[in-house]
């Protein structure tokens, strides 16, 4: 699981497996965690909540801004980790 980023009380990151296993259906996204709480964001074609489990309003709000502010990198680091071109 390579962590992209910490920011804040959160880690961004992504599953290494996850692109071989979605066979390339599930869009760009990234998983976050703090504590016991996860979620998870896609970043194509918009940024939108995927999934989340316990995490508060205000701390969905907080990462997405987050995610919003370093999108160009989270896509960068996707392509790079998974040797797309």
């Amino acid at each position: 699981m390579p962590t992209v980023f910490y920011c804040k009380k959160y880690r961004f990151f992504f599953y290494s497996n996850e692109f071989q296993a979605t066979n390339l259906l599930e869009p760009i996204h990234i998983h976050i965690e703090s504590g016991e709480n996860d979620a998870k964001y896609w970043l194509e074609p918009e940024i939108s909540l995927a999934s989340n489990e316990g995490f508060r309003s205000k701390e969905l709000l907080e990462i997405e801004k987050i995610i919003e502010n370093k999108k160009d990198e989270i896509i960068i680091k996707w392509k790079q980790h998974f040797n797309i071109s």
